[in-house]
């Protein structure tokens, strides 16, 4: 943890000193200050690209995208996470393309040195961070990004189509594994420190590589069925030249530092006690609380707390006091709270979710504290590791075996992997328990969490994904599944399906392009105000003729 620790500290250094230039893709702003890239060790900005990745991770998964996806809601400040009240000034992908910009410059470094072990990670890097831009927004600038040095014909880069580039992302993964696909004895310059995800472990980065087209060519299993399936079956049927994280031990996770709020994980209290802060204000979503608590979940007490004041039904009328720290309520007072907050009220003992898109959130289960962000007693706050800065739970979770092996139980689902469905089903419960320290439980579990179909696959992959929970959404998009509805104060009455284009990063800056991209997408019933298709509501390519989600 120490070595975590001391990589990521020069990772944050890097980041301010080195090549960051996160408002415009025209731009590479260079530090006259700092640290000359031309001169610095390639090893030295690895910890820089991997964290920027697990950070953008975590503010997604943990972020918006949990409350799109029913894991958290918030009970004060609520609107973008609730009820994606998003718009054209929401979302930025600057940052991402920050991150490949630092990539970019280790992998010219890389092959500069001629250092194939360099060249693999960078290029997984570089798939996974413009998977991410295709699957938010859709068509993006790729093949002429990150060119600005070569010349003023790429200060406005051309958009390339989201099929282009899960393509091209997919030739690169291809090509990082046949460079990982040596001995360890055969690359050089490897600084297992400086590597924070695998600490120079070749073979668990080829791993990674593999995984990763896994995702995709399933991602593309709707639209591009041949495609797919031709892949799925190079990877599954080649088990040694296609190595997989298949075990929790081999997740892509990384740790947080906890000196600082930009190094804590992001709910973390030592640096913000106040009750109005980030920890008070997430509450696990009654979607996931339910959906656990149906299949007597141990998950659910690692991720949440149990409430403090359980509210008990009590008989009479004008009754409402606390005894033996529960709180006795009569029926009179509980409809007078439900006509004015028209919120519900949950009796149960032990965990209590903020259903989804509630006008009331704050209000929700007779919450006596009637501020934003104030505590509620009676609803399940995170679980207090959370309060915390770091900790061994608390991780960047960039790519997991159970994923792995919920894509395998489709594959095979659907005849493109050998084995059976219901074995990689069990199987990514299994590593998910793993990860989260509750392996011991899994037999008396899986009794009672029967695999009966796709439906089952999705929904433990959903669980699965507690704080990343954006490859949630991009399984909902393309499956429909779990069939989540939106509540009252949604913005519309379905879910978002991608990210605006954002208008002063994006459009504005290159308008021809970002309006010949806006262009290509497909309308939905659900734009709403919005004023082009420049819409959340709107489909990428990769939805467009599926009849998916909807």
């Amino acid at each position: 943890m120490n070595r975590i620790k001391n990589s990521f500290i020069i990772a944050l250094t890097l980041v301010i000193t080195l090549v960051i230039s996160c408002k415009d893709l025209d731009e590479l702003n260079i530090n006259p200050n700092g640290v000359d890239p031309e001169s610095a060790d390639l090893n030295l900005l690895l910890p820089t690209v991997i964290t920027g990745i697990g950070q953008s991770v975590v503010s997604l998964g943990f972020g918006d995208i949990a409350g799109v996806m029913q894991h958290t809601q918030y009970d004060g400040w609520s609107s973008g996470h609730n009820d994606y009240d998003w718009n054209i000034n929401s979302q930025s992908w600057s940052g991402y393309y920050g991150i490949l910009r630092n990539n970019d410059e280790f992998y010219k470094k890389a092959v500069k040195g001629e250092y194939e072990f360099h060249q693999g990670i960078a290029l997984v890097m570089k798939a996974y961070t413009f998977g991410l831009i295709a699957d938010l927004w859709g068509d993006a600038p790729y093949s002429e990004a990150l060119r600005v040095e070569e010349g003023a014909e790429y200060l406005k880069p051309k958009y390339d189509s989201q099929k282009d580039i899960y393509t091209a992302i997919l030739a690169d993964l291809e090509t990082a594994n046949t460079l990982l696909s040596k001995g360890a004895d055969s690359y050089s310059n490897i600084n297992a420190t400086q590597d924070l995800l695998y600490h120079g472990d070749v073979l668990k980065w080829r791993k990674f590589a593999n995984s990763l087209a896994l995702r995709y060519y399933m991602r593309l299993s709707v639209k591009e069925s041949a495609f797919a399936q031709q892949g799925i079956q190079k990877i599954t049927s080649s088990p040694e030249t296609y190595p997989l994280i298949t075990n929790a031990s081999d997740d892509a996770n990384v740790g947080y530092i906890g000196n600082s709020p930009s190094d804590s994980w992001p709910t973390t209290m030592e640096f913000d006690p106040d009750p109005s802060g980030s920890y008070m204000r997430v509450k696990l979503c009654s979607t996931l609380v339910d959906a656990l608590q149906e299949l007597n979940d141990p998950r659910l007490g690692v991720w949440a707390d149990k409430i403090e004041i359980p509210l008990v039904l009590a008989t009479g009328t004008d009754i409402d006091y606390i005894e033996d720290g529960k709180r006795y309520v009569s029926q009179d007072i509980i409809d007078e709270y439900v006509a004015a907050w028209n919120v519900g009220i949950d009796f149960d003992p032990d965990f209590v979710g903020i259903p989804p898109s509630v006008f009331a959130a704050p209000q929700y289960n007779l919450n006596p504290n009637l501020e934003q962000g104030v505590y509620n007693p009676h609803a399940s706050q995170l679980n207090s590791m959370y309060k915390q800065s770091s900790g061994p739970l608390l991780l960047m979770r960039i790519f997991s075996a159970a994923e792995v092996h919920f894509i395998l139980a489709e594959a095979a689902l659907k005849g493109w992997a050998s084995g059976s469905p219901e074995a990689h089903y069990a199987e990514g419960i299994k590593q998910s328990f793993n990860a989260w320290g509750v392996g011991s439980a899994f037999d008396s579990y899986i009794g009672g969490a029967p695999y009966s179909g796709l439906e089952s696959i999705i929904q433990q992959k959903w669980i699965a994904s507690w704080s990343s929970a954006a490859e949630a959404w991009f399984d909902y998009r393309r499956t429909g599944l779990p069939d989540l509805q939106t509540g009252e104060s949604a913005k519309r009455v379905k879910l978002p399906l991608r990210f605006y284009y954002h208008n002063t990063d994006e459009i504005s800056r290159n308008t021809i392009n970002a309006n010949a991209a806006i262009e290509k997408l497909e309308a939905t019933p659900y734009l709403g105000n919005d004023q082009t298709k420049n819409s959340a509501w709107s489909k990428t390519w990769l939805l467009q003729g599926t009849n998916k989600p909807y």
